[in-house]
């Protein structure tokens, strides 16, 4: 990243290797770089999706997810949304003293105001069609009607906590869902843009940024995930470019 040039990256979708749960080929993660490396070439309304988790050690979490957090906002970045990846299939079976962990923190970062806002409209909404009141809080402080009705419509915005099943790649220790990086790529980008992964392991967030007309620059120090991922999203960008001639 240092060799970027200042805002060129509208979007980053990217899951670090947090708390050493994984030895990641014996590389160190230098955190606080990378965050402000970020900053420097997101976009001025660009987003960073930072996706992490918290290990249990000693019996006590890391808080890890939280102080990336603060040190996001410390940095000059937004704390837009603090999102959950619900897994549909966990494989964290806990302990005889805690529950089992089943999510992970979606941190959805600005710099300034979101220049790009697609937000997903798919979740049902009970008592569609029917007429309700809305309520506001008046300026004596009571909770009071609107004099207007409202129509409840079919569908409404999905909300913050996102499920997906926990997928697994041959030859990668951990990869995030394929519509986790899709649903992002598509609530905070717009054809055209470019999204980074800068820690693109198997290439989930390039490979999703080709199929949905994105550029896309991933960065990955470990050469066999890097041949892993090249592998991966050449194979869709051919895919792509034979449907493209075969069109024209």
């Amino acid at each position: 990243m240092p060799t970027f040039p200042n805002e060129c990256i509208d979007l980053t979708v990217t899951s670090p290797p947090y708390d050493n749960l994984r030895t990641y080929k014996g590389f160190v993660f230098d955190f606080e770089t990378i965050a402000r490396e970020l900053f420097r070439v997101t976009k001025q309304g660009g987003v960073v999706v930072w996706v992490v988790g918290d290990a249990t050690i000693n019996g006590s979490e890391t808080g890890t997810s939280f102080k990336q957090a603060l040190y996001f906002k410390e940095i000059g970045f937004n704390l837009h949304d603090t999102m959950i990846w619900r897994k549909d299939n966990p494989f964290n079976f806990g302990s005889n003293y805690s529950y089992p962990q089943s999510f992970e923190y979606m941190l959805v970062l600005s710099k300034g105001k979101p220049k790009t806002i697609n937000l997903i409209k798919d979740r049902l909404i009970l008592n569609a069609g029917k007429e309700f009141k809305q309520t506001r809080r008046s300026d004596n402080d009571y909770m009071e009607y609107d004099k207007k009705k409202a129509m409840l419509n079919n569908i409404g915005k999905r909300y913050n906590v996102w499920d997906y099943p926990v997928e697994s790649l041959a030859n990668h220790p951990a990869i995030f869902p394929e519509k986790l990086a899709k649903d992002h790529i598509y609530s905070w980008s717009n054809e055209g843009d470019t999204v980074l992964d800068p820690m693109c392991g198997s290439g989930t967030t390039p490979k999703m940024a080709v199929l949905m007309n994105r550029n896309y620059i991933g960065i990955e120090i470990a050469k066999e995930y890097h041949s892993l991922s090249v592998k991966r999203v050449g194979a869709y960008e051919q895919q792509i470019n034979a449907e493209f001639l075969k069109a024209i």
